[in-house]
This record gives structure tokens, C-alpha cells and sequence, in this order.
């Protein structure tokens, strides 16, 4: 009776360390989405703004001397 005891104890304290596991790799993974969210919209912003420069630096520039002249 006491090995069935003592397995059935093992598989608890098994069990109880793989639920902690768990709980904390949610935890992380929240975490990390919420970064990968900021990095998204972070990035979202930046291409918008690069498009936008982009299209300004598109107008041909104005033909005029180098001060050199």
C-alpha cells in the first residue's frame, strides 16, 4: 500500500510542478504578445511615415546654380 502511496504522490507533485509550468510559459507568452503588438503597431507607424517621405522626395527638385557659382 505505501508504494501505491507514494505514487500516487509522485504523480501529484508531477502534476502540481507541470500546472506552475504551465501557468508561468502563459504568463511569458502573454507578455511577449503584448510586445510583439507594440512592435506591430510601432512598425505599422514607421512604414506610414516612410511612405510619406517617400512620396515627398518623389517632386523633382528645383533646377537652380550650386552657391559654388
Amino acid at each position: 500500500m505505501t508504494d501505491e502511496n507514494e505514487r500516487i504522490t509522485h504523480l501529484e507533485e508531477t502534476l502540481a510542478h507541470q500546472a506552475k509550468t504551465i501557468e508561468e510559459l502563459s504568463d511569458q507568452l502573454a507578455t511577449q504578445w503584448t510586445v510583439v503588438e507594440q512592435v506591430r503597431a510601432k512598425l505599422d507607424r514607421l512604414t506610414e511615415r516612410f511612405l510619406s517621405l517617400e512620396e515627398q522626395g518623389l517632386e523633382a527638385p528645383a533646377n537652380t546654380r550650386p552657391p559654388h557659382y
